[in-house]
């Protein structure tokens, strides 16, 4: 089958995978019927390809093409050229998130076999487990466990909304975990991840692909709100304790000073306890994301936010305690790499610039590995959300894009 066929044909057969029915959006937690079903459509395609697989005890995978294979399971010498990206989605999310890359991984391999490219080192096509952090929490989960910047002892203890351990979610769908560093990249000479663009720079530029710079710095932190539960009728305005104006007060003093500073907070989940419309909560939990360009505007701000919270907290007769749950500090790609990828023979270089979105590219380049990212513009910006969109012939750009990456750096 031709690449770009290829890639059209894998792109009808997981589309559909966790596909809501009513929203259009996406649903894939990792570990769950559809991140499972989506795990084994990759097998199938590495079979398809006779690809060699190596996998390790924290759920991740990687698909082998090389001159003389490896035995199955086992990962070459060393001087590998990686590629791929997750399966995993957030709720309600869009298509391209993720998938978007381990097609382009497989579709890049197709392009180069019809090419007759043989590589002098092995290319390898991934798959990370539990990227956005959606179930168990912490973004970039599977990388993180394998690069050894997430300890298995704190691993073992993460659970989900409905209490499930993470060793017994794995367990739960035939898996043997086994949490912790591996070493399934290690010897691996370069990473590179290509993704959908989430934003729209792109755009203004009005190019199909990009290279990127560098990573913003981004933290998530958990507030927690007390107050005094009591009845919404009874209860005089001025008598009552409630930790939703608190949390209110604070979600938009994170506003403010995200605009003020050039940088992003959501307030993206809530919990509110006892949940009742009659009655004024005892307790909100909530979870905050913050970006910032730099560590330092990013410590700032965060504890702008802490002190303005503390300040509404007295004022309600409440409290508040945040937590960090997990810190991503700033990545720069580089910058050579990226110039040697972004430029191009026909004299159109691509363009290349920072995001703001978190990736396993950047935990991998933590761990001291080379690497860079190529993004597919996404016309309408919108990442997260059904809404997000690549149009065909740039995602066919992207796997040119990639394969052309590949042969450079595996020649």
């Amino acid at each position: 089958m031709a690449p770009i066929m290829s890639f059209e044909q894998m792109w009808r057969d997981l589309r559909p995978v966790g596909k809501s029915g009513t929203s259009g959006g996406y649903h894939r937690p990792a570990f769950g019927a559809a991140e499972r079903e989506c795990a084994a459509w990759f097998e199938e395609e590495c079979l398809r390809r006779d690809l060699s697989t190596s996998r390790d005890g924290n759920g991740n995978v990687v698909a082998w093409w090389t001159r003389q294979p490896p035995a199955d399971h086992q990962r070459p010498a060393s001087g590998g050229i990686v590629t791929g990206s997750h399966l995993d989605s957030v709720p309600e999310g869009g298509a391209y998130d993720g998938p978007l890359g381990v097609l382009s991984g497989f579709a890049a391999v197709d392009l180069l076999r019809d090419r007759g490219f043989l590589p002098s080192k092995p290319i390898g096509v991934a798959s990370f487990v539990e990227e956005e952090g959606s179930r168990f929490g912490v973004a970039c989960l599977g990388s993180r466990l394998m690069t050894g910047a997430f300890s298995a002892e704190r691993a073992t203890e993460l659970r989900d909304e409905a209490g499930t351990f993470l060793p017994d979610a794995m367990a739960a769908h035939g898996l043997e975990p086994t949490l912790g560093r591996s070493d399934l990249l290690d010897g691996v000479e370069c990473f590179v991840e290509l993704h959908v663009e989430q934003g729209r720079d792109l755009v203004g530029r009005d190019a199909a692909i990009g290279v990127a710079s560098a990573i913003w710095p981004h933290g998530r932190y958990r507030f927690d709100f007390a107050g005094e539960a009591n009845h919404a009728g009874t209860t005089r305005m001025e008598d009552r304790h409630d930790p939703v104006l608190t949390y209110a007060m604070t979600a938009l003093a994170a506003n403010k000073q995200a605009r003020l500073s050039g940088s992003r907070t959501t307030f993206g989940r809530v919990d509110v306890h006892p949940n009742a419309t009659n009655a004024v909560p005892s307790h909100v939990t909530a979870w905050m994301d913050a970006r910032a360009e730099t560590s330092q505007e990013l410590e700032s701000m965060v504890s702008e936010i802490e002190r303005l919270a503390s300040e509404r907290a007295g004022r309600d007769g409440t409290s508040v305690r945040m937590g960090v749950e997990s810190i991503s500090a700033a990545v720069t790609f580089e910058p050579g790499l990226a110039r040697r990828i972004a430029t191009q023979d026909e004299g159109r270089d691509w363009p290349i610039i920072a995001t703001m979105a978190g990736h396993d590219a950047g935990v991998i380049s933590e761990a001291g590995v080379s690497t860079a990212m190529l993004f597919v513009r996404n016309p309408t910006g919108v990442s997260h959300s059904p809404e997000e969109f690549a149009e065909l012939a740039d995602c066919e750009a992207g796997v040119v894009a990639l394969a052309d990456t590949l042969q450079r750096l595996a020649s």
